[in-house]
């Protein structure tokens, strides 16, 4: 635990520069255009190449030093934000610049993860998996009210060069422990030697070992479609409070959110694996944040989305840490980087699927269903939530968490989930 909280630190310190950067720029592009087309090219950017990437680069994290894999990125990464600063300070700088810069670090990003992922099993004992997957999470909330706090106090003062430049420095914040510290060799048990496979083969066998493993796939479809579910709440979440409040409202409830991550990956972060079976905790949790997402679109209520908002960043850690723990424990450590690549691209494709929907589903049927004078404003469903402006969304919010229940339960009724733990022994 010591090794690992060395790097996690040097980690956590290089994941909120990296994230004051991205928000600086996010902001030098929308100033720069006042263009929300632009901006949303600038999260695909972003969030599209390690979909595509990741299961190539598991394959090459599991042949290479997981440890080489992090520190080549990290210098990948920080030549780009060098050749940025470099293009400001001559005042030649684009927005396409930012749009290469991004398909660029979220790249070499997805090596990153799927090497750090992968290398943890390797450093930590089994039980502090749940303790790590929390610290894990922590370094999520810390980022999420760190990064853009600091950001936009230090625009003001030290420009975007001066964050760019800081960012550097974080970079060699996190380079430090990983070149200090060995990671220990993996090796393939002798009864499992076999002829080398092809590359491609290789990036075909993360899938082949989850196939194998029929509970373990089903558990992922499961969490996939909880992932699809949330995207709509990801996209419309703030709509929904700008339909009730201000922007200095909607900056309190995402404070509030952060707050209620800090809180939950402390916990989670603060114990032992106790759980005999981590499966029901997680359906549970998932079932549990399924109300909070229905709560916040229950009612037109700031305060009702507030409360609703903590409870389910509360709850958020647990799911995402105990995910993780499970996928640690039952995927054998020499195969980890290429199926936690390839979960990373089935789970993390449901988000964007979820955006391209939930727009036009808001605008054109929910809000004209729910607006004042809107054929269901007046039945059942519009004397229980509200009509008027922003109440279609909150229509979308109740659906969505009815189905996030749903799906929990049905996993939950499905044997081969609901004992994956006890029929799939550990890796």
């Amino acid at each position: 635990m010591r090794i690992f909280t060395l790097i996690w630190l040097g980690q956590l310190v290089s994941l909120i520069g990296t994230w004051m950067a991205v928000f600086a720029l996010d902001i030098w592009v929308f100033q720069k255009t006042g263009s929300a087309t632009q901006f949303a090219l600038v999260t695909l950017t972003c969030t599209i190449p390690p979909i595509i990437i990741s299961p190539l680069a598991g394959t090459l994290v599991d042949r290479w030093d997981r440890r080489w894999t992090m520190i080549i990125s990290h210098l990948c990464i920080g030549l780009s934000t060098l050749v940025i600063v470099a293009l400001l300070t001559i005042g030649q700088l684009e927005i396409w610049h930012i749009y290469l810069r991004n398909v660029f670090i979220s790249t070499f990003g997805a090596f990153h993860s799927s090497a750090y992922k992968a290398s943890i099993r390797s450093l930590v004992s089994e039980e502090d998996l749940t303790r790590v997957s929390g610290m894990m999470q922590l370094s999520m909330g810390i980022q999420q009210i760190v990064s853009p706090l600091l950001a936009g106090i230090l625009l003001n003062i030290v420009q975007l060069k001066g964050i760019l430049l800081i960012n550097l420095a974080t970079l060699l914040v996190a380079l430090v422990p990983l070149l200090l510290v060995p990671f220990p060799k993996i090796s393939q048990p002798a009864d499992e030697k076999q002829e080398p496979l092809s590359f491609w083969g290789e990036t075909a066998y993360g899938w082949t070992y989850l196939t194998e493993r029929p509970g373990l796939l089903k558990f992922l479809i499961v969490f996939s479609i909880y992932q699809f579910l949330l995207g709509f709440v990801a996209v419309l979440m703030y709509p929904l409070i700008l339909s009730l409040a201000t922007p200095a409202s909607l900056g309190q409830i995402a404070f509030v959110g952060g707050i209620g991550t800090l809180v939950g990956a402390l916990i989670m972060s603060a114990q032992k694996n106790s759980w005999k079976n981590l499966i029901i905790p997680i359906l549970s949790a998932m079932s549990l944040s399924g109300l909070w997402i229905a709560l916040a679109g229950l009612r037109p209520s700031t305060i009702q989305i507030a409360i609703a908002t903590s409870l389910f960043f509360l709850t958020a850690p647990f799911i995402n840490g105990s995910v993780q723990v499970i996928f640690q424990k039952q995927v054998a450590e020499r195969v980890q980087g290429r199926v936690f690549a390839l979960i990373g691209s089935i789970s993390g494709i449901a988000i964007p699927l979820a955006a391209l929907i939930a727009g036009p589903l808001a605008d054109d049927v929910f809000e004209p269903l729910m607006a004042f004078d809107g054929p269901w404003s007046r039945n059942l469903i519009g004397q229980v939530i509200g009509s008027g402006p922003g109440r279609g969304i909150g229509l979308i919010f109740v659906l969505v968490g009815c189905c996030i229940l749903v799906a929990a339960l049905l996993g939950y009724q499905y044997p081969g989930i609901r004992e994956l733990e006890e029929n799939l022994p550990d890796a």
